[in-house]
């Protein structure tokens, strides 16, 4: 991997009236013109910070890379929004306005935008490079959280009368979390989305199981799932920055050429 300096620009964004926090990591290059960009989503319940090695990883690279808060999205953010009214339906509205305006900042390369999410944030942007189809490159997906759809239904079988507020991993969750969870199967979104996808998931995940990303990768029409042995729901040390060589090799492979 090469080591290009970078810098770092907060930059907001808005989705419904409101706020979506975020940051910037930025290579020289996007100081003369467009270059290729990543728009990263963090897991349930964590923040911006979930990302931010691999955004580090891409700016150093000469990829931009945009990490943000979900509106509601978990402990620590800035974004406004709080967890209670958050689901994968009001993440999936703000990435797509995240996207919307990544496209008019000047440094972004719109024909080589990719979409990169950790556990749910996976599962968000699954779901959105489904919606955007070729505008999206590619797409990559850690340890995502295909599974949350099960666990939403073995929870609440009857998600209207789901209690207003109940905790999963420590964190609370309002009822819409269970009714936009249990509405469609992110299963069925898979084959709409054409374009590269690369997968990369524990084999010893607890919260996640690695048959959930075996399925999926018979599912998109052209992707690849790696394993990485004995890692759990998370990377660390030497996963964490083989994953974060991995990523940046798959944007780099699958950029679009005049």
């Amino acid at each position: 991997m090469i080591n290009r300096g970078y810098r770092i620009r907060t930059q907001w964004m808005e989705r419904d009236g409101k706020r979506i926090y975020g940051h910037w990591y930025l290579p020289k290059e996007a100081e003369d013109g467009p270059v290729p960009t990543v728009l990263l989503c963090h897991g349930f319940g964590v923040n911006r910070k979930d990302t931010e090695p691999h955004a580090r990883a891409f700016a150093k690279n000469g990829i931009a890379a945009y990490s943000f808060d979900f509106i509601g999205g978990g402990h620590g953010i800035l974004s406004d929004g709080e967890m209670t009214e958050m689901s994968v339906l009001t993440e999936a509205k703000d990435l797509l306005a995240v996207y919307e305006t990544a496209c008019k900042q000047p440094w972004v390369d719109t024909e080589n935008l990719f979409l990169f999410g950790n556990s749910q944030g996976g599962f968000i942007a699954t779901y959105c490079a489904a919606e955007l189809g070729k505008k999206v490159r590619g797409l990559i997906a850690q340890f995502p959280a295909y599974v949350l759809q099960a666990d939403a239904r073995a929870r609440t079988p009857n998600p209207e009368q789901a209690p207003e507020v109940l905790y999963v991993h420590g964190s609370p969750i309002g009822r819409i979390y269970s009714i936009d969870a249990t509405s469609f199967d992110i299963y069925e979104k898979m084959p709409a989305y054409p374009n590269p996808v690369l997968i990369l998931h524990g084999t010893a995940d607890p919260v996640v199981p690695y048959a959930c990303s075996e399925r999926a990768v018979q599912l998109f029409p052209n992707a690849k799932l790696i394993a990485v042995p004995n890692a759990g729901h998370g990377f660390t040390g030497k996963d964490r920055a083989e994953s974060e060589r991995i990523a940046v090799a798959f944007v780099r492979e699958h950029l679009k050429k005049d």
